[in-house]
């Protein structure tokens, strides 16, 4: 896990999550793999654009002989799976303690009121999974209007490029 202490982190209980979303619940109903990937995918995208390094917990604690399992998916996310008799609640709080000290922010994304009290008591930001679901979706809303700002039907490169090479660049385009 990137430890930078200028980072701001997103610690979030991924089976809470899904079970929350109801765009998730649905696929979840289908195949928890499924709905499991299109969260990565969703929050994937969402650090990226924010420039928060997310991890997402998965509880395994149940799956017996389980060891952790972390996969970096991209720069900015990461997925754990905890190890047997460790609940993701139990990671997060493990990760906030081991953050906190030298990290600018760290928000925990759960609807575990419980969970939300304690990483609270510890310094960390509680998001709700409604929060979250709201950040993720304000966040893509900014990502469309930049792309779509960015789109200049002239050219570009035109703009850069001194009368000379404007000239022969147009000689060559017509021959």
């Amino acid at each position: 896990m990137d430890t930078k202490g200028d980072r701001a982190y997103l610690l979030v209980d991924g089976y809470n999550i899904i079970h929350s979303w109801p765009e998730l619940e649905q696929l979840q109903a289908e195949s928890l793999e499924h709905a499991r990937e299109a969260l990565i995918h969703i929050l994937s995208d969402y650090a990226a654009f924010t420039g928060q390094q997310a991890v997402i917990v998965f509880d395994a604690h149940l799956v017996k002989g389980t060891v952790e399992q972390r996969e970096k998916v991209t720069e900015a996310l990461e997925v754990v799976y905890t190890r047997e008799g460790e609940t993701a609640d139990m990671f997060i709080e493990r990760m906030v303690s081991f953050l906190l000290p030298g990290s600018r922010v760290i928000q925990v994304a759960t609807s575990d009121s419980v969970e939300q009290q304690v990483v609270w008591r510890e310094g960390a930001l509680r998001l709700s999974s409604r929060d979250l679901r709201d950040l993720v979706q304000a966040a893509g809303k900014e990502r469309r209007v930049i792309l779509a700002s960015d789109r200049d039907p002239g050219n570009p490169l035109d703009a850069y490029l001194d009368m000379r090479l404007r000239a022969e660049f147009e000689k060559w385009r017509r021959q």
